[in-house]
């Protein structure tokens, strides 16, 4: 049984796998058009159509929208009940229909002619009502569906979406859409966050920022470093003026070295100068790869005084999905 639920998903991609790559052969200067027009309109795409065919133009329209396109799906049954005052002469409509002849579509062509709305259809039959009346038809049809029965839509829709990423991708090269813009509209996105998120945005400050005074009993700075539980200590002066730090790692072989006198000891004699910093405006997948290439956990931000505005510390930006 399992040997034969296995054939069945074989013949399934298969049929799809060949559906979408026969689309390649029905390309044409009708694609071409179809991008011209939705690169040159000055409104939005919106994208229509009923059934599983509305299903497959949501996700058309939510790829064209993340991609520097706008658009929306409407849905044709309540455009004809009021909705149609969405549309304006600038928009471009996208509507999908495999017959051709779905009446909420057909039903929608009077209107769009009427405000010379520019009509593009993604049909599978080209010589239906929809295709004859677009300004523009792209053919998405199969030569079989996926299933047994040969009436689901399966290979069709997968066809669709296909032709639709097309569309898609080929109006983002057209306009030089690239990592930061897809970054602008994706910022909770991981492209997002490591285009976007700042130094400052994540680093540890204010009361959270460990710090001591040079002349501070070591036992004093294990305690702070322990209690802010960033493995780090900022030592400064009076003044506020960033000295250096002291690391777990620090203590660690201060207490192999020294034993328990590595307690008495005080914290200028353990710590490091010059610490690494990082500016705050940089970004935190900089501070990350500066990190990785150092083998430390930490960055210390300095202030234009010269004092430590605040430590960013590797689980920091872990946390914000930045890798």
């Amino acid at each position: 049984m399992h040997k034969d639920l296995l054939e069945i998903a074989r013949r399934v991609l298969q049929t799809e796998a060949e559906a979408v790559g026969s689309l390649i052969g029905k390309l044409d200067g009708g694609f071409v058009a179809a991008v011209e027009i939705i690169f040159a309109s000055k409104g939005r795409v919106i994208v229509t159509g009923m059934g599983k065919s509305g299903l497959v133009g949501k996700k058309i329209a939510a790829t064209l929208a993340s991609t520097g396109t706008p658009a929306f799906f409407l849905h044709p049954a309540e455009a004809t009940h009021g909705d149609l005052g969405m549309v304006t002469a600038e928009d471009v409509i996208v509507a999908i229909s495999n017959s051709g002849e779905t009446e909420e579509l057909t039903g929608l062509v009077p209107f769009l002619k009427r405000f010379d709305v520019r009509l593009i259809s993604l049909t599978g039959n080209t010589c239906s009502t929809l295709a004859r009346a677009a300004d523009v038809n792209i053919d998405i049809s199969v030569r079989e569906e996926a299933c047994s029965l040969g009436i689901v839509p399966t290979s069709s829709t997968t066809a669709t979406m296909a032709m639709g990423d097309a569309i898609a991708v080929a109006l983002l090269i057209k306009r030089g859409f690239g990592e930061a813009d897809f970054a602008l509209f994706h910022p909770r996105g991981s492209l997002g966050k490591k285009l976007f998120v700042r130094v400052r945005d994540v680093m540890q400050s204010g009361v959270a920022l460990p710090m001591v005074s040079p002349d501070a009993p070591m036992l004093s700075a294990v305690m702070e470093i322990s209690s802010k539980r960033l493995g780090v200590t900022v030592v400064h002066d009076d003044d506020g003026k960033l000295l250096g730090i002291i690391t777990d790692g620090d203590v660690r072989r201060g207490v192999e070295k020294w034993g328990k006198a590595f307690f008495d000891m005080s914290a200028h004699e353990v710590m490091t100068r010059d610490p690494r910093v990082i500016s705050g405006d940089e970004l935190a997948a900089k501070a990350l790869s500066v990190m990785e290439k150092l083998s430390i956990t930490s960055l210390v931000v300095p202030d234009e005084k010269g004092g430590a505005l605040g430590i960013i510390h590797l689980h920091d930006i872990l946390r914000q999905g930045i890798a």
